[in-house]
C-alpha cells in the first residue's frame, strides 16, 4: 500500500491493475466489496472508472418498507431564513420541500436516531429503498431520515448559498428549533438526543453544510456522509472569522483545533469542480477534498475516503454504488441507549 502524504505532494496510486499519478492522488486500497476493509476506520479507497449500482437499490420481496411523509416549508414559516428578499429587493420568497422516511420498524413514542439530508429531494428514489434494506438486514439502526431540501437558488448570493456555504452554527439551529420540532408534531414522532444517534450528509454545498453541523455542534451532530464536499472558499455574505469559508476547515479551523468527536465519510471524483484550477483560487474541490482526508487523517479523526475515477462533480454513479456502504461504515460501533 502507498501511504498517503500531505497535500501538494506528487503521489501514485493504483487502480485496476494499472498505476497513476498526480497531484495529491489518493493511497491504493482495497475495492470497496473487500470484506476486511468494509468497517474499518482511515481507510482510503479508488474506485472506477466502471460503476454499478449497488444491490440495495433493488426492492427485495418480504423487505418492510417505510412510509414516506411529505410537505411545504415557507420562507414565512422560518425565523431564521425568512428569504433573502429581505437583502435583495425583487428576490421572491422561497418553498423548501422536506420528505421523511421512517422505517417500518419504528416503534411509536421511541426516541429514533435519524441522518438529516441535505438537498433530500434529490434522494427520494435511492435513500429509502436502501434503508428499506439495511435496516431489515441489521446493517444500520432502524433510522428516520429526514430529507430537506435548501430554499433554492446556488452558490453565493442565493438562498441554498446563504444556507449551506455559511460557516456557523446557524443552519443546525434551524434544523433543531423550527424542522424537528415541526416533523415530531405533525408526524408523532420523537428523535434521540444522542448525537451518537444523529448523522448529516448531502452532495457539494449541502456536504460542507452537513460537515459544519457536527464541526459546530457535535453535541448534537457526530456523523458526516460528504459526497464532493465543497471545502472551498464560497461563503456569501463573507465572515471575518472565516475568511477563505469551508476552505478554512482544511488550511486552519482543524488542523489548529482538538479533535472533535466527529466521524466522517468523505467523497471527492476526479473531474470534480475546479480540477485544474490552481491552489490561488480556493476553488478546486479535488485539492480540497484531498486536504479534508489528510488533516482528519492528522489529527486521528475516524474517517473514510474515496477517490472516484472518470467521474464528476456529485456523480450519480458513484452514489448509487457506494451510498449503502457508506452508511453502514457511518453507523458502525452506534448503540441506541
Amino acid at each position: 500500500m502507498i501511504s498517503f502524504h500531505s497535500a501538494g505532494a506528487l503521489l501514485c496510486f493504483l487502480s485496476a491493475a494499472k498505476v497513476v499519478c498526480g497531484a495529491e492522488a489518493p493511497s491504493a486500497v482495497p475495492p470497496t466489496n473487500a470484506s476486511p476493509a468494509r468497517t474499518r476506520d482511515n481507510v482510503e479507497f479508488v474506485i472506477g472508472p466502471n460503476y454499478v449500482n449497488a444491490p440495495e437499490l433493488t426492492v427485495k420481496e418480504g423487505v418492510p418498507k417505510g412510509t414516506l411523509h411529505s410537505f411545504i416549508m415557507d420562507s414565512e414559516d422560518s425565523k431564521l431564513y425568512p428569504g433573502i428578499a429581505k437583502r435583495q429587493p425583487g428576490t421572491v420568497p422561497y418553498k423548501r420541500k422536506i420528505c421523511v422516511y421512517v422505517p417500518h420498524q419504528y416503534a411509536a413514542g421511541t426516541a429514533a436516531p435519524f441522518i438529516v439530508v441535505q438537498d433530500g429531494i434529490g434522494y427520494t428514489n435511492t435513500l429509502p429503498k436502501m434503508l428499506d434494506n439495511l435496516i431489515h438486514e441489521r446493517r444500520v439502526p432502524a433510522m428516520i431520515a429526514i430529507m430537506i431540501n435548501s430554499g433554492g437558488g446556488d452558490a453565493q448570493g442565493s438562498q441554498r448559498g446563504l444556507e449551506y456555504d455559511t460557516v456557523s452554527e446557524k443552519y443546525t439551529t434551524f434544523i433543531e428549533t423550527e424542522v424537528l420540532p415541526r416533523i415530531a408534531k405533525d408526524y408523532k414522532l420523537k428523535f434521540t438526543t444522542d448525537p451518537e444517534g444523529r448523522a448529516t450528509m448531502g452532495g457539494s454545498s449541502g456536504a460542507a453544510c452537513a460537515f459544519t453541523m457536527a464541526w459546530f455542534r457535535p453535541d448534537l451532530y457526530r456523523r458526516v456522509l460528504s459526497y464532493s464536499g465543497t471545502f472551498v472558499n464560497q461563503q456569501s455574505p463573507q465572515n471575518p472569522e472565516s475568511p477563505h469559508g469551508a476552505w478554512e476547515y482544511h488550511e486552519n479551523l482543524i488542523p489548529r483545533s482538538e479533535r472533535k468527536p466527529i466521524r466522517v465519510w468523505l467523497h471527492v471524483s476526479e473531474n470534480d469542480n475546479g480540477s485544474k484550477r490552481d491552489e490561488a483560487s480556493l476553488h478546486n474541490w479535488v485539492m480540497a477534498n484531498q486536504r479534508m482526508a489528510a488533516v482528519l487523517k492528522a489529527k486521528g479523526y475516524p474517517y473514510r475516503y474515496v477517490f472516484a475515477e472518470a467521474a464528476g462533480h456529485t456523480d450519480g454513479r458513484v452514489t448509487r454504488q457506494t451510498l449503502p456502504g457508506a452508511l453502514e461504515w457511518l453507523w458502525q460501533g452506534y448503540t441506541a441507549k
